[in-house]
């Protein structure tokens, strides 16, 4: 103990937040047993880094919490007496639902913003808005012995993130990407889905005038289009954040029966103006249906459609494309990455209010992971000149739904 609360190595921090999570998102499979325990502690969602546990490591940092009182075990089932696993962490605190939702994000991802903190705590605790997030912080961070601290806000940080105390108050190089990608839905996911469709239906005829021939100057694109267009076969391929249609075009001339879907109305008519024997619609990705005529589609494309989504957006996203694939249908995507969320004002001589996320590789794949799709190829190529596009380097997914 320090200052009255227990001081945590890594490893006992991701088996207590293992055991903090799992007690409230599936309380029927709870206490844990080892097996269970290493699993949630080696989960590829949701943790901040990933790791690789083996039992021998899980079942040390559970014997270290035991001695000091911080775990307990549990016997279980009906003549098996199958060994399990219970946390004591939010006894030995006295800590309620909403303070232990922030101290399981914290010990599981590392320091967090409030917005962040907010978007990552919704399966254990409904937080009204960021504001009563931050007066929670506050509450904590005031507490004797406080629980959590404010840390510098770095270069680059739209906001200051929080860490707890149940370990050394990490460094500047411990505290994750100074980037602060959940920014972006600092207002709320129906303010930030406003302010992209007005600036879509704003944009639409400029940015088609522009962009609509892109795919001539871009070999690769071009080349793992065709391959999902051959991919899909006889089954119909849907083409979400389709823009100005062109995507969508070039597939429906490489064979495939396309449907584009777009949250502007304005890129909607466009595309329809522009691309009049392909089909277009006004839908949000999260409320993509199957085809009326088939199982399932083929392959759902997102060219550049998830942009403007936070990282704790991709998983729900990857899984409602998922959710409407053929069985061995694909998912294609192409996306800019990087550390960086760049805030816009002005696009193509217009007036918006857009923030473009430049994603990490990894929590991208990590959400391909998590939707369950396999046989996973991915690319990674730098810009090509500037009169040509945005100077970012960009990340294609290419993967299948199990047959």
């Amino acid at each position: 103990m320090t200052d009255g609360l227990p001081q945590l190595d890594p490893e006992e921090q991701r088996v207590l937040g293992s055991l903090l999570e799992k007690q409230v998102t599936v309380p029927a499979s709870y206490p844990l047993t080892a097996s269970s325990l290493r699993t949630a502690c080696n989960q590829s969602s949701s943790r901040e880094p990933v790791v690789t546990y083996d039992d021998r490591t899980v079942l040390a940092a559970v014997a270290r919490l035991k001695d000091r009182r911080l775990v307990r075990t549990v016997w279980s089932g009906a003549g098996s007496r199958v060994l399990k696993y219970h946390q004591l962490l939010t006894e030995v605190l006295d800590v309620g639902p909403a303070e232990t939702a922030i101290l399981t994000v914290l010990l599981l991802r590392g320091p967090q913003s409030p917005g962040e903190l907010r978007t990552r705590t919704e399966r254990l605790h409904d937080f009204a808005d960021r504001g009563q997030v931050e007066q929670l912080l506050g509450a904590m961070a005031e507490r004797l012995p406080p629980l959590v601290v404010r840390l510098e806000r770095r270069p680059g940080q739209q906001d200051h993130r929080w860490a707890h105390l149940l370990a050394p108050v990490p460094g500047p190089t411990d505290q994750g990407p100074a980037v602060d990608r959940e920014a972006v839905l600092s207002e709320g996911v129906a303010a930030r889905d406003r302010k992209v469709t007005v600036a879509y239906d704003v944009l639409a005829a400029t940015y088609a005038d522009r962009l609509g021939d892109e795919l001539d100057h871009k070999p690769f694109d071009c080349w793992l289009l065709e391959r999902i267009a051959d991919l899909a076969g006889d089954d119909p391929v849907a083409d979400v954040g389709s823009g100005p249609g062109h995507v969508a075009a070039f597939l429906a001339e490489r064979g495939a029966t396309v449907t584009g879907y777009d949250l502007s109305p304005g890129m909607v008519t466009e595309a329809r103006r522009r691309h009049p024997l392909v089909e277009f619609q006004v839908a949000d990705l999260g409320s993509l249906i199957k085809p009326r005529a088939a199982a399932g589609w083929g392959a759902v494309t997102a060219w550049y459609a998830l942009v403007h989504l936070a990282p704790s957006e991709l998983p729900r996203a990857l899984a409602a494309m998922t959710r409407v694939l053929a069985p061995d249908g694909r998912i294609a995507l192409a996306l800019h990455v990087g550390d960086e969320v760049r805030h816009v004002d002005e696009l193509m001589g217009h007036q918006v209010d857009l923030d473009f996320v430049l994603h990490d590789r990894d929590a991208v794949l990590a959400a391909v992971a998590a939707a369950g799709l396999i046989d996973v190829e991915w690319y990674l190529r730098g810009p090509l000149d500037e009169d040509v596009e945005v100077q970012t380097e960009r990340l294609y997914v290419l993967a299948r739904k199990r047959g």
